[in-house]
């Protein structure tokens, strides 16, 4: 405790070395400096965060940082960054995201790399990103080796915290929230952080007891300063995302249908031909194992859909004390199982 005190920090929340590869409004390309000697190997990790959660999610503190794992593994790294929204983004939509800004950080970073294909690592709207990108070029063939989604869901039917609103959702015709986020023009940051927290409310309510009770366990206390300050800094949904999560996602439960309709047209899961891992958090509520798995399913055009679940809430699942030792493993073996042999 004499660090708190002195510093008024436990964990060390210093970000991996990164180098600015493209600045664009809301998909800002970084890679992320080698560690190990000799530089890395094998086809690029593309990290694809989802709306809401600052793009230090993957980088959340040192010794449980997934961006340090995958350099210590000799592994090039990049990430794209949306940035803070404003309500001059208000109409963005699912469909910037799923047709411009994932294909074109993959077609960068495979310049970047001289063709090299790339594999996709995304975490709950991020992994929703990258399938329906890759499905979505499906003619138009984006260089992507493979796909990892974690904690996505894509049955919201099996979401507790949502179904039951669903039948007022649909009596209502959503004009309510409709008119909410219409008039506001977003889905604040506050908010987001607000419903974060409700969706693990328990843990919240026994949080004070919990640091109490494990004054002795410094690796639980860092965890817990890292996760209070990535709380601190969640972003806003712009209002058009919003809205089509709610209508599309909530609503109608589209993707539990096999596809979206995003834009003009219905993408369909089925386009997806890569291999594709699919990881759920055993004590995730916001998207609970049933309803990240059904997407194993769907994905009828892929030749491997492996599916794992591992300890770990929402964001414990990506970056928890556990991941170390089971979802980073699962992700070790299926990066490796596909990347290009010598």
């Amino acid at each position: 405790m004499v660090d708190k005190a002195v510093t008024g920090s436990l964990a060390d929340l210093r970000r991996m070395p990164r180098l600015l590869l493209e600045a664009v409004p809301n998909a800002t390309l970084y890679r992320y400096e080698p560690v190990v000697p000799g530089g890395p190997s094998g086809s690029p990790v593309l990290l694809v965060p989802p709306l809401g959660a600052p793009d230090f999610a993957y980088d959340l503190r040192r010794g449980c940082s997934l961006v340090e794992h995958l350099l210590l593994a000799g592994r090039d790294v990049y990430l794209v960054d949306y940035g803070s929204i404003s309500f001059g983004e208000r109409g963005l939509g699912i469909e910037f995201w799923v047709e411009q800004v994932v294909p074109r950080a993959v077609n960068r970073v495979s310049r970047y790399r001289d063709g090299a294909q790339v594999q996709l690592v995304g975490w709950c709207l991020g992994g929703i990103f990258s399938l329906l990108a890759v499905a979505d070029r499906v003619d138009r063939e984006l260089p992507v080796d493979s796909i990892a989604a974690i904690a996505s869901p894509f049955d919201v039917a099996a979401v507790p915290l949502v179904a039951p609103l669903r039948p007022l959702a649909a009596i209502t015709g959503g004009r309510l929230v409709s008119g909410l986020y219409q008039a506001v023009g977003s889905f604040p940051a506050p908010v987001v952080k607000w419903a974060f927290q409700l969706s693990t409310v328990d843990k919240y309510l026994s949080k004070p007891l919990t640091v109490l009770s494990r004054l002795d366990d410094r690796d639980v206390l860092e965890q817990i300063e890292a996760v209070d300050h990535l709380m601190n800094n969640m972003h806003g949904y712009p209002g058009r995302t919003f809205g089509q999560i709610y209508h599309l996602m909530l609503r109608a439960n589209d993707l539990a249908d096999g596809g979206l309709t995003v834009g003009t047209r219905r993408i369909e899961l089925s386009d997806v031909r890569v291999p594709v891992l699919v990881v759920g958090g055993e004590n995730d509520v916001i998207a609970p194992l049933a309803a990240v798995r059904r997407v194993t399913e769907l994905l009828t055009g892929a030749p491997e859909v492996r599916f794992e679940s591992a300890p770990g809430g929402h964001l414990g699942v990506l970056t928890g004390r556990r991941a170390r030792d089971t979802t980073w493993r699962h992700l070790d073996e299926f990066l490796d199982a596909h990347r290009p042999r010598p």
